[in-house]
């Protein structure tokens, strides 16, 4: 986010076919009443995976590559910020150039109006004059704002774990739920994926590619109810003792309240067959659309009671500052982030890595691991 700042932080399944995929949704509470799990195909073996140049580079490394479009935007989008910072003198018209690289960078008017408020006070407080001392404070203020983002989903207490996934159509939601399906058999879980996305043929072929790739199994139909899809995986993943389900859901624009009916029915349908679920209701969120994420948050969790997020496209966007934003006005953790395409580039988000790829180039030094 802030490239005119270079001092850096200091760290602290294969397809499953259903040969009886049910045609209406599941009936009842008792699981007795349900459609039995359709079977699906075992995976098979999945194809080994394409070297990826990018494997090569440290976590912090594609994270610092992945911001430097929101860090040229704020270091190279203001002509007088240069010369500001070159005197290295901290004043009132500095601050309020300052003020609007913020806005620039999606970070939102409260985010910005809180981050501008602190630094006056330690301007005066702390006799700032120099950069490199604005630099500190608002790094400070930024990691104050952004580390009760920092909640990691931990995966106990039920199994099978279910994960809803919500997001609009173009998100990246299908995708993130392959990469997440990776990240989770990293930690030695089983997975099945639910083909919940029943509206969109594509993101029905594109889980099964996901699935093929991971070496997972994917519950899916050809057509059909999208909440009796989510029905069968979860009877499967009871029969087969998985871990976690994934549960892809239908794209939908917050604004089209009929059809996150349809969504709100999916969750619905989870706790009838398992009165405990969903555990996690993931909504996941394009960096792209700035200040929009703050309403899809809103809409979606009236509809369907949100608990964490999925950030992605942070490599194709100069509107980082939005994390800012979504701390400020809708703070659900921030679960993870994404930004580039490869299967290892959806992490756990991190407060401190966050803010020092922010201040650091592509390239700079940094303390933190992989």
């Amino acid at each position: 986010m802030f490239g005119f700042l270079k001092k850096a932080l200091k760290p602290g399944d294969a397809q499953a076919q259903e040969p009886k995929a049910p045609e209406a949704a599941p009936a009842l509470p008792e699981a007795v009443a349900a459609p039995a799990p359709a079977a699906a195909a075992p995976a098979p073996s999945p194809a080994a995976p394409t070297a990826e140049p990018d494997k090569k580079r440290s976590w912090m490394d594609r994270l610092r590559a992945g911001l430097s479009r929101t860090r040229e935007q704020i270091g190279g989008g203001l002509g007088g910020l240069t010369s500001l910072f070159s005197r290295r003198k901290i004043d009132e018209d500095f601050l309020e150039e300052l003020e609007t690289t913020l806005l620039m960078a999606d970070c939102g008017v409260e985010a910005t109006q809180h981050l501008l408020k602190e630094l006056r006070l330690r301007w005066k407080r702390d006799k700032l004059e120099t950069a490199d001392q604005l630099q500190d404070a608002l790094s400070e203020g930024l990691l104050n704002i952004l580390t009760p983002l920092e909640r990691p989903l931990e995966i106990s207490g039920h199994k099978p774990y279910i994960i809803m996934i919500a997001g609009i159509n173009g998100s990246g939601k299908t995708t993130s739920i392959g990469k997440l399906a990776k990240h989770f058999q990293s930690q030695g879980k089983s997975v099945l994926l639910a083909a919940g996305d029943t509206f969109r043929a594509a993101a029905r072929e594109q889980l099964m590619t996901w699935g093929e790739r991971n070496g997972v199994s994917v519950i899916a139909q050809e057509s059909g109810d999208p909440a009796a899809v989510v029905f069968d995986a979860i009877s499967a993943a009871r029969a087969r003792n998985i871990d976690i389900v994934l549960a892809d859901t239908a794209g939908r624009l917050p604004t089209q309240l009929h059809l996150m009916e349809e969504i709100a029915k999916v969750r619905r349908v989870i706790q009838k067959a398992e009165p405990s679920g969903p555990h996690e209701v993931l909504l996941v969120l394009d960096a792209n659309i700035g200040q929009n994420a703050i309403q899809q948050v809103k809409a979606f969790d009236t509809a369907i009671g949100v608990t964490g997020l999925v950030l992605t496209k942070l490599d194709g966007t100069a509107k980082g500052g939005v994390v800012a934003a979504i701390a400020r006005q809708c703070p659900k953790p921030l679960r993870f982030i994404g930004v580039g395409e490869q299967i290892d580039d959806l992490q756990v988000f991190r407060a401190r890595e966050f803010v020092e790829a922010l201040f650091t180039p592509t390239g700079g030094s940094a303390d933190t691991p992989a």
